[in-house]
């Protein structure tokens, strides 16, 4: 963790280079505010079917830690809201949760 996915409308699902660039803010955004470890960062893109609402939604699933303040959660979701703007200059709707480490069964 963090797992960020972006749903994204198909029918404005920018192109792979403009999502690479917005995958690379996302692997930063996750190792330097977040101070997660490379390998357990993971973006993904999903293209939906727009029923209503912002044209992209975002949902970042993360580890509770001592140092994943309010402050630091307030200061990623910025980022990363500039980041997404940025690179595809659609407005997304983010919305990040945390988990503490014993509520978390994984594997790989």
């Amino acid at each position: 963790m963090p797992n960020v996915t972006f749903y994204i409308h198909a029918g404005h699902m920018p192109p792979d280079e403009r999502l690479a660039e917005l995958s690379g803010d996302c692997v930063e955004l996750c190792t330097s505010v977040l101070e997660a470890e490379l390998k357990n960062v993971h973006v993904i893109y999903v293209d939906v079917r727009h029923g209503h609402g912002h044209p992209v939604f975002v949902e970042v699933l993360y580890r509770l830690a001592a140092s994943r303040t309010s402050a630091v959660i307030d200061q990623f979701m910025e980022a990363l809201e500039n980041a997404i703007v940025r690179r595809t200059g659609l407005m997304a709707r983010i919305r990040c949760f945390g988990y503490a480490a014993p509520n978390i069964h994984a594997r790989n």
